[in-house]
């Protein structure tokens, strides 16, 4: 008991790291997002379908090559005619992620288990250098 209350300010700061380190894992930070290689991978392995959220004046202006485009408000109506596999992967993608979250709630709200959100979006595809169309 004297070791606690001689030490008792050590024993907080190891306590709240040891909190904040877990919070992620408890929150469920970056569930449904991948980077664009671990989307790249998923395309290849698992013939993924790669889903731009952005509108289409955005798709025009330069997209992941072979993505298919439905404007995030148009998502729960036109998914099903898109994908209708609803067991292949499902990779999200807008400008920077954003959407692309909100995207993957939807997906799943529709029965598309494995939806996920590609970590930074289009930003993160052309920063790997990965192939980008103009439509």
């Amino acid at each position: 008991m004297k070791f606690i209350v001689d030490n008792w300010m050590l024993i907080a700061i190891v306590l709240s790291s040891g909190a904040m380190l877990a919070w992620p894992l408890v929150r469920g930070a970056n569930a449904g997002s991948l980077t664009a290689q671990g989307a790249v991978h998923l395309i290849n392995r698992q013939r993924a379908v790669v889903v731009d959220v952005r509108t289409p004046e955005e798709f025009a202006t330069g997209h992941a090559t072979g993505s298919k485009n439905i404007p995030l408000e148009q998502l729960e109506a036109k998914l099903a005619t898109v994908v209708k596999n609803k067991s292949v992967p499902v990779l999200l993608m807008c400008a920077s992620g954003g959407r692309a979250q909100r995207a993957v709630a939807a997906a799943k709200k529709l029965g598309y288990e494995q939806a996920q959100a590609i970590a930074g979006g289009l930003k993160s595809w052309k920063d790997a250098n990965l192939p980008v169309e103009k439509a």
